[in-house]
């Protein structure tokens, strides 16, 4: 039995115990583990958004063992103190656990340099509890200034200060600018009081991009009323103010995020380390002190081929090198060649408060500069597919959700566009009128089919025929084709009462015709027998759809079904424009209208619970929470 141990349920443990889990999924002698002190995995590139109230809190966790629920990985709950390599052990206090692989993927705490007071007086974001920390703090100031006085007191109450001009500070500092205009409403607080300062002793913020997009962001926070201050001497940081020289910067809420180094439990395990306690691989990302210890993510110390700079501390570095530790680790359990890691990066991409982001992305040898609406656009995109990887349509859905649809103030890339959401209870008149109409519309024919089922009225006649659009008989007007006005058709009642069809484009019109000559007309002109069981089918969904509409029960297969008819009766030429206002009122009630005076309220949340319990739909995430 050879055991695997994966140490941090961040992105590059998570990602590689995945990739695992695929590798070994046949390998029955093969054990694989993951352990974490917390039990859910955190998605830290979005905590500015918890912390600054777009997000709910709980949209940047996601459970370990709801990510490998059916998947070959143990998650273990455990904090890990120590590691003897020469044993081949980890020591918690608690436990001890044994492995013949391991992988080190415990991540980054903040760094303050050895500024004194910085660790003692300033606030990080680097973690789930220190987003919703620094939230509550902020609500908590503004709350105070309220009442406040003194004006020095509720100036400093007013003034927040982010040391770090990095991606994070200045994510951070672009959420607390919209922020700040939902308190100021709250609060009853005069914008022009709240006082934002990002602060950097590097020259510039966003030093790693290009600078036409360092001007943009700048000039975006400029508009968002938020103070830059760069090439900053900090040398101090006191309870209520950042020291910056010979002057001070009074705030009573500082956040430090200037910089980060190795976990606490990497910074003391004996073995090289470079950089800020960042452990150095080889070309195959193991430890050059140990082959069968393996590193992912920021732990990784690696200077790729052709390259003077380590690999970056980023997200896409713990996806791409995540694959290779695990084929490396299956490579030398079954005696297969290794690979080595061969990074690509593919830009990066800051947003700047909920609508504004600058992206720099594209080809390792190609990058092109985006912003505003395209690059949110692109790492929201880029989001999904990670949460798609690790938790399938379930995270991505809740992703949407609290991304672009339940949403508050406009705070979206797309405003509030979707966001704006109205009382179920105003769709209940239309949902039972649409009911009612396709219920008229099927008990009326049902009498016709069953006393004629050769009477085909639902498919138009072939051209073999006679010209079916105008409903004429081949008979000179003797017989007169009638072609069913009430599901939307053109067709007619008499000889001279004729019903103009909507426009079908001619491509459309080959591809349909071409598929009812094989499934609907015999070779004279005729109608085959599954032209009857459509008939009957189309006659009874009609029914069925009026049922459900009416008593609201799966009402959003209904009304989609509903649009879905439409579609296809315009397809064959048959649809009036009595069509298009089916079409529509179906778009309008697939959003949840039986939830409201429907039978949609009661069973669907007992159908949600007993879908969830079918194996295959946890294995792969089918479900909504």
């Amino acid at each position: 039995m050879k055991k695997i141990v994966v140490l941090g349920g961040g992105y590059g443990g998570v990602t590689t115990s995945k990739h695992l889990a695929k590798l070994f999924k046949k390998d029955k002698d093969v054990e694989i583990q993951l352990i974490d002190r917390n039990p859910y995995h955190t998605l830290l590139t979005e905590l500015h958004e918890v912390a600054a109230n777009r997000a709910p809190e709980d949209s940047v966790k996601i459970e370990l063992k709801k990510i490998f629920q059916g998947q070959k990985v143990d998650v273990v709950l455990d904090s890990i103190d120590n590691i003897d390599f020469n044993a081949k052990q980890l020591h918690s206090a608690n436990n001890t656990y044994k492995y013949d692989y391991l992988v080190i993927g415990t991540g980054c705490k903040p760094t303050f340099f050895g500024i004194p007071g910085a660790e003692e007086h300033s606030l990080t974001l680097w973690s789930y509890e220190d987003a919703v920390r620094l939230k509550d703090q902020v609500r908590r100031m503004f709350s105070e200034a309220a009442k406040e006085t003194n004006a020095a007191k509720r100036k400093k109450m007013l003034s927040f200060i982010v040391v770090g001009a990095g991606f994070t500070g200045v994510e951070l500092i672009g959420e607390l600018a919209e922020f700040r205009d939902e308190l100021c409403k709250e609060f009853f607080i005069d914008p022009s009081e709240v006082k934002l300062t990002v602060a950097d002793m590097a020259p510039k913020i966003l030093p790693i991009l290009p600078d036409k997009l360092i001007e943009k962001a700048a000039k975006r926070l400029q508009k968002m009323n938020v103070d830059i201050v760069t090439s900053a001497k900090i040398t101090g940081v006191k309870p209520s103010s950042v020291v910056l020289g010979d002057k001070e910067l009074e705030a009573d809420t500082i956040v430090w995020t200037a910089g980060v180094e190795g976990s606490e439990l990497v910074g003391k395990l004996d073995v090289k380390q470079e950089g800020r306690k960042r452990i150095v691989t080889n070309d195959k990302l193991q430890s050059v002190d140990h082959e069968n210890v393996y590193i992912v993510g920021d732990n990784i110390f690696y200077i790729p081929e052709g390259e003077t700079r380590p690999v970056p501390q980023m997200v896409e570095n713990a996806e791409q090198a995540a694959p290779i530790v695990a084929h490396n680790i299956h490579a030398d359990v079954h005696n297969k060649p290794k690979k080595s890691y061969k990074p690509g990066f593919h830009g990066t991409m800051v947003c700047i408060g909920s609508r504004y982001g600058v992206a720099n992305v594209g080809m390792p040898n190609k990058m092109f500069m985006v912003s505003g609406f395209l690059a949110m656009f692109f790492k929201h995109m880029i989001n999904m597919y990670y949460l798609f990887t690790v938790c399938g349509f379930n995270k991505v859905w809740t992703y949407m959700m609290h991304e672009f649809f339940h949403v508050n103030n406009r705070r979206s890339f797309v405003g509030g566009h979707f966001s704006k959401r109205s009382p179920n209870f105003w769709l209940v008149p239309l949902r039972i009128f649409v009911g009612y109409k396709w219920l008229e519309e099927g008990l009326d024919k049902l009498p016709k089919i069953f006393k004629d089922p050769n009477n085909i009225f639902l498919i138009p006649a072939s051209t073999k025929a006679g010209d079916a659009v105008s409903a004429a008989s081949e008979a000179a007007g003797a017989v007169t084709q009638t072609v069913d006005a009430q599901s939307a058709a053109s067709a007619v009642e008499s000889a001279s009462t004729a019903v103009t069809a909507l426009p079908v484009p001619d491509f459309i019109k080959s591809i349909v015709n071409w598929s009812m000559d094989i499934f609907f007309y015999t070779s004279d002109g005729g109608y085959t027998a599954l032209a009857t069981v459509f008939q009957f089918f189309m006659v009874f969904a009609e029914i069925g759809i009026g049922i459900c509409l009416i008593l609201g029960l799966f009402t959003a297969v209904s009304s989609a079904v509903t649009v879905g008819l439409g579609v296809m009766i315009w397809s064959s030429s048959m649809a009036s424009t009595e069509m298009l206002w089916y079409m529509t009122a179906g778009v309008a009630l697939i959003g949840g209208s039986g939830s409201m005076f429907g039978l949609d309220y009661y069973v669907l949340p007992w159908l949600k619970k007993q879908w969830k319990k079918i194996p295959l739909v946890r294995r792969w995430y089918l479900y909504t929470d």
